[in-house]
């Protein structure tokens, strides 16, 4: 045999020695691997529902202790929705509404539409059906109708009646709504939205 058919020889052996033992400790490697850990996505967070608010609940809401002593309930075409009177002490209300929104053509899937309503003067005005400026704001209108509504408790309000109303926006997204009783004055207020879990109740035992 000649030198170079050993050499050629030599290299093979050692090749094939050098692929079995990557063959080997590869498929060893493999046996004794632990799989990975799965991912496991935590539950979302449990908000409380603002529509199980009721009368007489102490109201945890943007930072200020309130208690609801009323609430309205309003109906139009359908559409529900439920405002809660919320006394901060001292002749302080604010409104808080709650209503579904529904997306269209979204498979009835929705949100919650939380505001809280501020009331602001209006010194005589009333809702125009085009643009209002209000405390150096540019609003236009959103919608204006009317809506029938059930009181409970205390609101100031008939126990049933109809609600004129008339919703605008700003352009830094500020609302702002007046509304009155047929028959009766215009009164205005502006809504701050509410993001969710940032309400919370009490309930006297």
């Amino acid at each position: 045999m000649t030198a170079t058919a050993v050499v050629v020889l030599t290299l093979s052996v050692v090749t094939l020695v050098v692929v079995l033992g990557a063959f080997l400790t590869t498929t060893r490697s493999g046996r004794t691997r632990t799989p990975p850990a799965r991912a496991v996505q935590a539950p979302g967070p449990a908000y409380f529902d603002p529509r199980t608010i009721k009368v007489t609940d102490t109201v945890h809401c943007a930072g200020v202790r309130f208690r609801a002593i009323g609430a309205l309930h309003l109906s139009r075409q359908g559409e529900q929705r439920t405002e809660y009177l919320l006394d901060e002490g001292n002749r302080r209300y604010q409104w808080l509404s709650v209503e579904e929104r529904r997306e269209p053509g979204a498979d009835g899937a929705g949100h919650l539409e939380v505001l809280l309503w501020t009331t602001v003067p209006t010194e005589g005005m009333v809702p125009a059906k085009s643009t209002l400026m209000m405390e150096g704001a540019e609003f236009s209108p959103v919608q204006r109708g009317t809506v029938a509504f059930r009181a409970e408790g205390t609101t100031g309000l008939p126990d049933r009646g109809l609600l004129d109303f008339a919703h605008y926006r700003a352009n830094d997204g500020r609302l702002l709504a007046f509304r009155r009783v047929q028959g009766g004055t215009w009164a205005a207020s502006y809504a701050h939205p509410l993001p969710p879990g940032s309400i919370t109740v009490e309930r006297p035992s």
